[in-house]
């Protein structure tokens, strides 16, 4: 069965215990990240999550699960638009 038909069919959940971890199912890929900023493609759109000293605790990409540690800040859905818009301004600055 190939990867991406078994993440895009999964569900998608978040879980956040105590605000200092997050576990997130239905991620198809981590764009970037750093200690205060994560940008995943899940099933259900992008989300940016944002917090402090983030670290990522586990990952596996068969499954298409994510989980992190640190201090979480906010997390929010992207619109693709809106992702493109940013990632066009990205690629404005740094050429």
């Amino acid at each position: 069965m190939d990867k991406d038909n078994t993440i895009s069919t999964m569900n998608h959940n978040i879980t956040v215990t105590d605000r200092k971890n997050i576990m997130i199912t239905g991620v198809k890929k981590i764009d970037s990240f750093d200690e205060e900023e994560f940008l995943m493609s899940t099933t259900m759109g992008y989300i940016t999550l944002k917090g402090e000293g983030l670290e990522i605790m586990k990952l596996d990409t068969f499954q298409g699960t994510v989980s992190i540690k640190g201090k979480i800040n906010s997390f929010q859905y992207m619109d693709k638009e809106k992702k493109e818009k940013e990632e066009s301004m990205f690629g404005k600055l740094f050429k």
